[in-house]
């Protein structure tokens, strides 16, 4: 079985300081979801793995996420594509959870989710941590350098021989379809 593991803001859709509360809010990438298409005509299953403390924040509630993510779902459906499943982290930061990203919990889930190992799945995110959570399941790291990412590499470095970095998702559709065993 052929998975990719996306973080969402920042990857599929703008990444907002304050947090996607809304499907008004909400906003694709250029090329995002024509990736995401692509992933799914060569046969990947496209799962979102995505922290979203704003609910324990307060900033907004499940019935807005789930709306969000219909937002998601829906402009995908109208392009032919889907996502197979998303997976979220309402906690924030000090909370006492393992699926908060950098922890590998939400990862975990998707391979439960599944019935599959992560090694080596691509695990794209914009942040440290969704490299961090892919590299403690064994999955491949890939940094896009929209959203945070470009600010991800300047404060770290030493993380691009560990990882790939791309300019977008669009580009790590590309890498991953030009791979012969992908």
């Amino acid at each position: 079985m052929k998975v990719v593991v996306l973080d969402r803001d920042g990857v599929i859709n703008v990444w907002r300081p304050e947090g996607v509360a809304t499907p008004e809010q909400w906003e694709a990438l250029p090329g995002s979801l024509e990736a995401i298409v692509r992933l799914n005509q060569a046969g990947y299953r496209v799962v979102v793995a995505t922290n979203q403390s704003g609910i324990a924040r307060g900033l907004f509630d499940l019935g807005a996420l789930h709306a969000v993510h219909q937002a998601l779902h829906s402009a995908l459906d109208a392009l032919g594509g889907r996502v197979d499943a998303i997976l979220y982290c309402p906690h924030r930061d000090g909370d006492e959870c393992d699926c908060r990203k950098p922890k590998p919990g939400l990862l975990q889930g998707v391979a439960r989710r599944l019935g599959t190992e992560l090694i080596g799945v691509p695990v794209v995110g914009d942040a440290l941590r969704d490299m961090q959570a892919a590299m403690a399941v064994g999955a491949s790291p890939y940094l896009v350098r929209t959203g945070k990412g470009d600010r991800t590499l300047e404060e770290n470095p030493g993380l691009a021989p560990q990882v790939t970095v791309c300019d977008d998702l669009a580009a790590v559709v590309d890498l991953l379809l030009a791979t012969p065993d992908n």
